[in-house]
């Protein structure tokens, strides 16, 4: 992760929300559990979005973990090989 990325993650949510909205391209969307999680290309990084939909509100932006088990929720959706090749 290059170090205007890691700057990002230290920064308080609010101001990765608006960095990430102003800088950021929305890729899908998928469900998870109780969140709608969003997927974004944020400077050839993908990073996910978790919000809480009972809440109305965003709890965490993340770097995708591509070893996780939603990685098979995005699979339904995109080609898969394109995400790894980011």
């Amino acid at each position: 992760m290059n170090e205007e990325l890691e700057h990002f993650f230290e920064q308080p949510l609010s101001e990765q929300i608006e960095y990430l909205y102003r800088n950021g391209a929305f890729q899908l969307a998928i469900r998870y559990y109780g969140y709608k999680v969003n997927l974004y290309l944020l400077e050839n990084i993908f990073v996910e979005v978790f919000y809480n939909h009972k809440l109305d509100r965003i709890e965490s932006i993340q770097p995708l973990d591509y070893q996780h088990s939603r990685m098979k929720f995005y699979a339904d959706q995109i080609q898969i090989g394109s995400l790894l090749k980011a």
